[in-house]
């Protein structure tokens, strides 16, 4: 449980945020609600559209730029990987620089547990729901994402462009039987996506916003999935909201994270991203957020998209030029 200071620090921090959105925090009997979602949130506004438009279109130029300094064939930011190299050692510390996700991963397992069961027509009260479908974790870290959805019968493959990060994985997961049999892979998407590998799901949290080019990274994420297969991602909205939440409050107020590790401009808005994987063939079904009850602790999934958010959807069987 956070300290007393740590915790009206929040709050205040909480406040202030929800002075720039109506949404309130939702109760824990909305821990499955989801927000559906249509092409007709991102267009009901001609203008709206148009500058989501173009700042896609600024963001894949600056990214094509940053993406020279690193390689042609991959959309990695060597920065970012600096970053997280630094803290590999702290993946499982459950009071360390990872502490958010540790406690958001729950909520997180929520939504990818409803969507892909309804998706692949599989029993969502079963222990083992994901059995016998391949499942891919891009940019898994130390495998907080990898191995719960190896204990629910997916076959995983884990990658990460860290090494340090593929290796604390893997020590990890050999500590238990069951998470043994995850196969973790120290390379990217984009080399996987040219060796052929396909997967039943691909699962990227977190991640787009440390990308150097996300277009070709959700290019890369598309090729790895099968037709008709299924594609979440998560990550952060670039509003005000988010910027005093995730920067400004988790780095420098609570210190939940080493400061520097999010930049505000290279949140992807849920327009952005919609727009992003429908061209490269995946069409958005449903979207979530993610919202903190500082009271309990938990992440609560929320209608409320402003700041993080979860989204899920599915390759075009039919998928033409991309």
């Amino acid at each position: 449980m956070l300290a007393s200071k740590p915790m009206n620090q929040l709050q205040r921090l909480l406040l202030s945020a929800r002075r720039l959105s109506s949404s309130q925090i939702i109760p824990p009997s909305c821990l499955l609600h989801q927000r559906l979602f249509s092409t007709s949130d991102t267009d009901s506004s001609a203008a709206s559209f148009s500058s989501s438009h173009q700042k896609m279109q600024t963001l894949e130029s600056k990214a094509s730029n940053k993406s020279r300094s690193t390689s042609s064939t991959t959309s990695l930011n060597e920065d970012e990987l600096a970053k997280f190299s630094a803290i590999a050692d702290t993946w499982w510390h459950s009071e360390g620089p990872f502490k958010p996700l540790h406690q958001m991963n729950p909520t997180r397992l929520a939504f990818i547990r409803s969507t892909l069961c309804r998706h692949f027509s599989k029993d969502p009260s079963s222990a083992k729901p994901f059995e016998g479908l391949r499942f891919i974790d891009i940019g898994c870290g130390g495998g907080l994402l990898s191995e719960p959805l190896a204990r629910m019968g997916a076959t995983v493959t884990g990658v990460d462009a860290v090494d340090k990060n593929v290796k604390i994985a893997r020590l990890h997961a050999d500590m238990d039987p069951v998470t043994s049999t995850i196969e973790y892979l120290c390379t990217t998407a984009e080399m996987l996506a040219d060796e052929g590998r396909k997967f039943d799901a691909v699962l990227s949290l977190e991640v787009i916003e440390h990308v150097a080019n996300p277009a070709e990274f959700c290019k890369s994420l598309s090729a790895l999935t099968i037709p008709n297969g299924a594609t979440i991602l998560s990550t952060v909205n670039r509003t005000m909201r988010a910027y005093a939440s995730t920067i400004v409050g988790a780095e420098y107020i609570l210190r939940w994270l080493p400061k520097g590790t999010h930049q505000w401009s290279s949140f992807v808005t849920p327009e952005e991203l919609t727009m992003i994987l429908q061209r490269a063939a995946v069409d958005v079904k449903e979207m979530a957020g993610f919202v903190y009850n500082p009271i309990t602790g938990r992440w609560l999934l929320s209608d409320d998209i402003s700041v993080n958010y979860i989204a899920y959807g599915t390759k075009r069987k039919d998928l033409g030029d991309i």
